[in-house]
């Protein structure tokens, strides 16, 4: 299971297309192909951190420095980051992008992963954090610069959720 080449190269192409100069992450399986891609980019700045809060903290701070940055994690991540996104989003009004792997899809092979699926949309209506779950690799690049106009228009955050269809993510065929 690992991420297109392609779909690395969309992720990227889209992150350059809306300006972003800093990408925070913290490394998880299924977007692992992502980070070096992201560490070897001259014009964007990796960060890996130590978890959700803290990148998506980061992200709020370069956001007031006049730049654009992301943070890339796990669906799973946005509850551990409710409370940072709670008071930048609703009580600050300053944007975080995220972008996420859809743990808990439709197809996920691992039991200790359907709870993420379960609780991810619950947890982005709650904290009023409009998304968009892409699920063809030809999406990703227009849904990055659109979910960044947006956020930034909006004041608001936005989160973009990819597939296992965007990549390699799940097995094609798969007996149950």
């Amino acid at each position: 299971m690992s991420m297109s080449p392609k779909a690395i190269e969309e992720t990227l192409a889209g992150l350059r297309e809306a300006n972003v100069t800093v990408a925070c992450f913290l490394p998880e399986s299924l977007l692992k192909e992502i980070y070096p891609a992201l560490a070897s980019a001259e014009d964007i700045r990796a960060i890996p951190v130590t978890n959700e809060g803290e990148g998506v903290a980061i992200c709020g701070g370069v956001y007031l420095s006049g730049k654009r940055a992301v943070m890339v994690m796990e669906n799973s991540g946005i509850r551990a980051a409710a409370e940072p996104l709670a008071r930048l989003g609703l009580g600050a009004r300053i944007p975080v992008v995220m972008i996420m792997s859809y743990r808990g899809d439709i197809g996920e092979p691992n039991w200790w992963a359907v709870p993420h699926g379960i609780t991810m949309k619950p947890m982005l209506k709650a904290l009023r954090i409009p998304y968009t779950v892409v699920r063809n690799v030809e999406d990703i690049r227009p849904t990055i610069v659109k979910a960044f106009t947006m956020a930034y228009a909006a004041m608001n955050h936005y989160a973009i959720v990819l597939t296992g269809e965007c990549s390699d993510f799940f097995p094609k065929s798969s007996k149950v």
